[in-house]
C-alpha cells in the first residue's frame, strides 16, 4: 500500500533558478581569487542533488570556466580541487550533462591534472573521471588514446586508498573485450583507436595490471578490495592469458584462487561472493583451473543455486531497515552500487527477487531527499514502469505504491513518468478487482491537479463514501492521503474548502482513536493552511472557526511524537 510520508507532503513546483545560476557563473570571473574560490564552493553546495541547477549552470557556460580554472597553474590547489569536485557533481546528473562535459574536452583536462604533485587534487580528478567513465555515454576508448595514461594510472595506485578505489573502478568500466577481426582500414599511427588493435584487457595486462592490483585484495578498505576483485573479473573474462597468469599470483603468501575461494564464504557480502564466483568461473572456462578442482566444484554450484534466495533476503532486510528511519535510508542508498543492485533486481527472472527489490525501492522512496537525488540520478522510474507491465498482483501492489511516491510534485521523475504513458496505466488500475490496486491508482492520480478540474466532483463523492463506509483502517488512511494530495493542488484545495461535509470528516479523524488516521488527517490540514500559498489566510480562518486550531493545541500535547510534531508544525503556520 502507498504510505504516508514522514514529512508534510509539500508539493509546490520548484521555482526557476536561472537568475541565481547566472550569479554563480559570474562569480567565477571575479578578479579576487579568494572570491572565485568561495564562488566555486557555493556552486558546489548549490548543485548537490539538484539536476535543474546543474543543467542551468552547464547551459550558462560554467563548465569551460571551471576547466580553465582547473588547468591554470596560477590557481591555488584548493581552487583546482574544488573545481574538480563541482565538475564531478555535474557529471553525476543526467546523461546529457555527461555529454556536455565530454564536448568541453573534460577528460584530457582531468588526465592532465593527474600529473599534479598534490594528492587531494589528484583524488578529486580521479573521482570525477570515475563518474564520467562509469556513464554509459562515455566511450571507453577515451582512456586509451594517450599511451602514457595507463602506466601513469598504474603508478598512482600506490598513492592512497582513494586512488586505488577510483582507478580500479575506472579500469573495470573501461575494459571491454574486442575480438580481432579483419577490416578494410590501413595501418593507423594511432593503433589504440583502430578497431582491430589491442583489446583493453591486453593493454591493461601488458602494463602490469595483474601485479599492481593483486595486492589490493588484502587492503583494509572493503571498497578497494571490491573494486580490485571486479577488475580481475573483467580482465579474466574470456581471456586465457590473464586467467593462466592469475593462477600463479601470490598475495601475502596465498595464491589468488585460494583468496577468491575465501571471498566466497557466507560471512562475506553477497556482492563479493558473486564477483569471486565470476573470477573462478572465468578461470575454469579458460582451463586455468580444472573443473573438478576440490576447492570450487561444490562451492560454485551451491552458491550459484542460492544466489536468488540470498538477494531476496538482502532486499527484504534493507526494505525493513529503511521503512521508518530517514538516517538508515540514507546509509542504505549511500552503500556503494546499492541503487544499481536494486534496479538490476527489478528485472530478475525470479519473481521473488523482483518483488523483494520493489519492496526495497518502495521503502527507500519514502525519502523526499532521495526522490530528488538518487532516484533521479539512476532513472529508477524506467525499470519500475517495466515492472508494472503484466506483473502479478502482489508485485503490482508494491510497484504502484512506489510509483505513487515518485509522482509527488517535488519528484523530478514525475514529468518523464507522465510522458511515458503512466496516466493510462493508473486509470487501468482504478478498474482492478484488487482493492489495493484501485486505491493506489486513485492515490497516484491525485498528484495531477488538472484531473481534479475535470473529475473533482466524482472523486470527492468517492472519497466521502469511503470515509463514511465500513472500511478497514488502511483503506481509510490511504483515502485521507488522497485528500492530503488534493489539499496540495493549486486549485483542487478549494474543492475541500467549499465542502463542509469533507471538512467535518477531516476534523473527526483528527480526533480518532487510531494514530494513523489522525496523522493522515493532519497532512490534509497542513497542506490547506500552508502560509506560502495564495489564499492561506482565508483557509486558516475558516478552519479556526470550525475548531481545527483547538484540536491542534490538544494534539501538540500528545504522547505520540509524530502527532505532537505535526501539530506543532501546523500551529506555527498560524503564528507565522
Amino acid at each position: 500500500m502507498a504510505c504516508v510520508l514522514e514529512t508534510p507532503l509539500r508539493m509546490s513546483v520548484l521555482s526557476e533558478v536561472t537568475a541565481s545560476s547566472r550569479h554563480y557563473v559570474d562569480r567565477l570571473f571575479d578578479p579576487d581569487p579568494q572570491k572565485v574560490l568561495q564562488g566555486v564552493i557555493d556552486m558546489k553546495n548549490a548543485v548537490i542533488g539538484n539536476n535543474k541547477q546543474k543543467a542551468n549552470l552547464i547551459v550558462l557556460g560554467a563548465v569551460p570556466r571551471l576547466l580553465y580554472l582547473l588547468q591554470q597553474e596560477t590557481s591555488s590547489t584548493e581552487l583546482r580541487t574544488e573545481c574538480a569536485v563541482v565538475l564531478g557533481s555535474l557529471a553525476m546528473g543526467t546523461e546529457n550533462n555527461v555529454k556536455s562535459l565530454l564536448d568541453c574536452h573534460i577528460i584530457p583536462a582531468l588526465l592532465q591534472g593527474l600529473l599534479s604533485p598534490e594528492l587531494k587534487f589528484i583524488e578529486a580528478c580521479l573521482r570525477c573521471l570515475r563518474t564520467i567513465f562509469t556513464s554509459p555515454v562515455t566511450p571507453e576508448e577515451l582512456l586509451y588514446t594517450d599511451a602514457t595514461v595507463i602506466p601513469h594510472l598504474m603508478a598512482l595506485l600506490s598513492r592512497s586508498r582513494y586512488t586505488q578505489e577510483y582507478i580500479c573502478q575506472i579500469f573495470s568500466h573501461c575494459c571491454k573485450l574486442r575480438h580481432w577481426h579483419s577490416c578494410g582500414f590501413k595501418s593507423s599511427p594511432q593503433p589504440l583507436l583502430c578497431a582491430n588493435g589491442p583489446d583493453h584487457q591486453t593493454i591493461l595486462f601488458n602494463h602490469g595490471a595483474v601485479q599492481n592490483i593483486a595486492h589490493l585484495l588484502s587492503s583494509t578498505s572493503y571498497k578497494v578490495r571490491m573494486q580490485a576483485l571486479k577488475c580481475f573479473s573483467v580482465l579474466a573474462f574470456e581471456n586465457p592469458q590473464v586467467s593462466m597468469t592469475l593462477v600463479n599470483v601470490l598475495v601475502d603468501g596465498e595464491l589468488l584462487p585460494q583468496i577468491f575461494v575465501k571471498m566466497l564464504q557466507r560471512d562475506k557480502p553477497i556482492e563479493m561472493q558473486l564477483t569471486s564466483a565470476k573470477c573462478l568461473t572465468y578461470m575454469c572456462r579458460a582451463g586455468a583451473i580444472q573443473t573438478d578442482d576440490n576447492c570450487i566444484v561444490l562451492k560454485l554450484d551451491h552458491d550459484l543455486k542460492h544466489a536468488h534466495e540470498l538477494r531476496q533476503a538482502a532486499f527484504k532486510l534493507y526494505a525493513s531497515l529503511g521503512a521508518n528511519d530517514e538516517d538508515i535510508r540514507k546509509k542504505i542508498i549511500e552503500t556503494e552500487n546499492m541503487m544499481d543492485r536494486i534496479v538490476n533486481g527489478l528485472s530478475e527472472s525470479s519473481i521473488k527477487v523482483r518483488l523483494s527489490a520493489v519492496r526495497c525501492l518502495h521503502s527507500l522512496s519514502r525519502s523526499v531527499q532521495q526522490l530528488r537525488t538518487s532516484f533521479q540520478d539512476h532513472a529508477v522510474w524506467k525499470p519500475l514502469m517495466k515492472v508494472l507491465q503484466n506483473a502479478p498482483d502482489e508485485v503490482l501492489v508494491v510497484a504502484s505504491s512506489t510509483l505513487c511516491n515518485l509522482l509527488l510534485e517535488f519528484s523530478p521523475s514525475k514529468e518523464p513518468i507522465l510522458e511515458s504513458g503512466a496516466i493510462e496505466l493508473l486509470c487501468s488500475l482504478t478498474q482492478s478487482e484488487n482493492l489495493a490496486l484501485r486505491v493506489n491508482g486513485i492515490w497516484a492520480l491525485m498528484h495531477i491537479d488538472q484531473i481534479m478540474s475535470s473529475h473533482g466532483k466524482q472523486i470527492m463523492q468517492a472519497v466521502t463514501l469511503i470515509l463514511e463506509g465500513e472500511h478497514n483502517i488502511e483503506v481509510k488512511e490511504q483515502t485521507l492521503c488522497i485528500l492530503a494530495n488534493i489539499a496540495d493542488g493549486t486549485t483542487a484545495k478549494e474543492l475541500i474548502m467549499t465542502n463542509d461535509d469533507i471538512l467535518q470528516k477531516i476534523k473527526y479523524y483528527m480526533s480518532h482513536s487510531n494514530a494513523k488516521l489522525q496523522l493522515a488527517a493532519m497532512f490534509c490540514i497542513s497542506n490547506l493552511i500552508w502560509n506560502e500559498e495564495e489564499g492561506s489566510q482565508e483557509r486558516q480562518d475558516k478552519l479556526r472557526d470550525i475548531g481545527i486550531v483547538d484540536i491542534l493545541h490538544k494534539l501538540s500535547q500528545s504522547s505520540d511524537p509524530n502527532l505532537c510534531d505535526k501539530a506543532k508544525t501546523a500551529l506555527q503556520q498560524y503564528l507565522a
